[in-house]
């Protein structure tokens, strides 16, 4: 049977080309579509979290002016200069004395100007300046949530009031909050800060990346290099893949069962959280560096065993430097996933209240995910900005260890 040559030229043919290119511009329209709106998506997200973050990076202050020689305040310069010095401070009324000296500034409404904690502030300040209780001194103390609010147009009347004539007559100033980057968690809104959670995260992935990415190449290396085929290896792989799905809480309570109760380590410490971030870690990391052993080339192998090279030196020497790019970039993935988790720290406590920065990964500490979400549950107006402002140092810290993760990458990439 002859076939029928084609006519290109023909009109049927020209209509069923017509519709292919057709069809191929909607798919292209379709494509950049999905693109626009993950980016509309995204900026969106990125736009929100920094106009309601932003603020949590401010501070509004009120003057506050303290006359100490006429205060109830009784304080010895010469016995804060000594080693007592501590013991005095912690001994005296400043708090009094400072919500007396606003009482007596701004009228019965002045204690509800300042914030709990405005009080340590004037502490610190003697510690640093002994002279300051034999004369009258000014400070810019924080305001409290309730007026914070009225400034925005909320809250009773005569707080707006109040916030209209501090306003007008100068006595408030806003600027950069460096505390809120260098202090630990609080009760009041003006004294917390994000350091203590951000040097627990910085702690717990520290020991998740120390314990994850050595374990998880090193057995996807032997998995993939070294292992025969058989039943079991067939099982261990079956395992690995099921162990990358499972969901995080379930290494919680692993943790919690295993760390905790078992082996009795220190509770809400980095290494509990390193240990159980670790495991729900090396599935991932395992799957991505087999998948990248299994890209590079066999004729590699097969060239370094054939100029002499034993097993361990093709591995070590040729394959893994060539698969290592790729290794990296199912870390970043990885580890991205565990900065981001809560509820496995949540099962193994890292939910306290930790008002002191950890010093080490054995001792107590929160992490920026677990911070974000105790604030989120708190009543306080004021935590609401603070927790936008937290949400944007993790983005931050997240975009820093992606960062330097794809730096090495691209680093170690070689071509073949």
């Amino acid at each position: 049977m002859n076939r029928a040559a084609t006519e290109w030229s023909g009109k049927a043919m020209q209509e069923r080309l017509r519709r292919r290119y057709a069809s191929e511009r909607r798919f292209r329209r379709i494509g950049f579509a999905a693109i626009a709106l993950s980016l509309g998506f995204l900026l969106f997200l990125l736009i929100t979290m920094a106009v309601n973050g932003l603020g949590g990076f401010m501070e509004t202050r009120v003057r506050i002016d303290v006359d100490f020689p006429r205060s109830d305040l009784f304080l010895d310069p010469a016995a804060l200069q000594g080693p007592g010095a501590a013991t005095a401070l912690a001994g005296a009324d400043i708090e009094g004395a400072v919500a007396a000296a606003a009482q007596s500034q701004y009228g019965p409404l002045g204690p509800a100007l300042i914030s709990d904690a405005a009080w340590l502030r004037v502490r610190e300040a003697i510690a640093k300046e002994p002279s300051l209780p034999g004369r009258k001194a000014t400070f810019w103390l924080p305001i409290s949530s309730a007026l914070d609010a009225a400034a925005d147009g909320e809250g009773p009347p005569e707080l707006k009031q109040a916030a209209q004539r501090l306003a007008s007559a100068g006595a408030l100033q806003r600027g950069f909050n460096l505390r809120f980057l260098a202090s630990s968690d609080a009760t009041d809104p003006a004294a917390v800060g994000i350091w203590g959670a951000f040097k627990g995260s910085l702690l717990t992935m520290l020991v998740t990346i120390v314990i994850a990415f050595p374990i998880g190449v090193l057995s996807a290396v032997y998995l993939e290099e070294y292992a025969p085929r058989n039943r079991w290896t067939t099982i261990i792989e079956v395992s690995i893949n099921n162990l990358a799905a499972v969901p995080s809480i379930i290494f919680g309570l692993l943790g919690l069962a295993v760390f905790l109760n078992f082996m009795h380590m220190p509770r809400s410490a980095p290494i509990v959280g390193g240990l159980t971030l670790a495991l729900m870690t090396m599935p991932v990391i395992v799957i991505a560096a087999r998948n990248a052993l299994t890209a590079v080339p066999p004729s590699v192998r097969e060239a370094a065993l054939g100029i002499g090279a034993s097993q361990v030196q093709m591995v070590f020497h040729h394959v893994l430097p060539l698969a290592l790019p790729g290794i990296l970039t199912g870390t970043i993935i990885g580890m991205a996933r565990a900065l981001g988790e809560t509820a496995p720290l949540l099962m193994i406590g890292m939910r306290a209240f930790i008002a002191t920065p950890p010093g080490g990964i054995n001792e107590p500490a929160t992490v920026l995910p677990v911070q974000i979400f105790l604030w989120s549950d708190e009543v306080n107006r004021g935590f609401v900005e603070k927790t936008s402002a937290a949400i944007l140092v993790l983005l931050a810290f997240l975009m820093a260890m992606n960062g330097l993760a794809i730096y090495l990458r691209n680093k170690f990439e070689q071509r073949w």
